[in-house]
């Protein structure tokens, strides 16, 4: 990956693997805040019939996407709270559910400093090799993916969910199109 530690808007037109990959994954990103900011609880908790899904359940749900990937997976770290209170067991969809008791300040700030951390752990990981080595997980049956498989299954991941934003940010204002203006930047 490059030197350059400025966050990346979109992937290079002809970058190297990682700039690629983490280029691809900040477009996804941009996107998703740029459909999800500036609305209040009502906003953040709009559904669309017959899905129970809202802006504030993907926020609070690719904040613990973020987490597990590029902190538990990535690393082998505890993801911190308030992922490490849950038990996942009996609650496995609390993130969706709990998002309508947290202010929309709240899930932002959730999402932004847990996206800021995976940035961060990327950074690391890249700088001691390329996206080819191995992260911390190990599958049952005993394999660890790269890091390019992570990245490539967040990317994955935010495209899905960035399709679904699209759909209830235009039921809430309007609010359409594929890219945010030039001259947004989320953080």
């Amino acid at each position: 990956m490059s030197e350059n530690t400025e966050i990346l808007l979109e992937p290079p037109v002809a970058g190297d693997e990682a700039d690629t990959l983490v280029g691809s994954l900040e477009r996804q990103r941009r996107i998703f805040a740029w459909k999800c900011e500036g609305l209040d609880a009502a906003g953040l908790s709009t559904r669309l019939a017959p899905s129970a899904l809202t802006l504030g359940g993907l926020l609070k749900h690719l904040a613990l996407v973020e987490a597990e990937y590029f902190t538990l997976r990535l690393l082998g770290e505890d993801p911190g709270p308030p992922w490490n209170a849950v038990d996942w067991e009996a609650a496995p969809d609390w993130e969706w559910r709990s998002a309508a008791e947290d202010s929309p300040e709240e899930l932002y700030t959730l999402w932004r400093e847990t996206v800021a951390r995976s940035r961060a752990n990327i950074r690391k990981v890249l700088a001691e090799g390329g996206p080819g080595q191995l992260v911390a997980y190990k599958s049952r049956s005993g394999e660890s993916p790269s890091l390019r498989r992570l990245l490539i299954d967040i990317v994955e991941e935010y495209a899905r969910h960035v399709g679904q934003v699209d759909l209830i940010r235009e039921s809430i204002d309007g609010r359409v199109g594929e890219d945010p203006p030039e001259d947004y930047r989320p953080f």
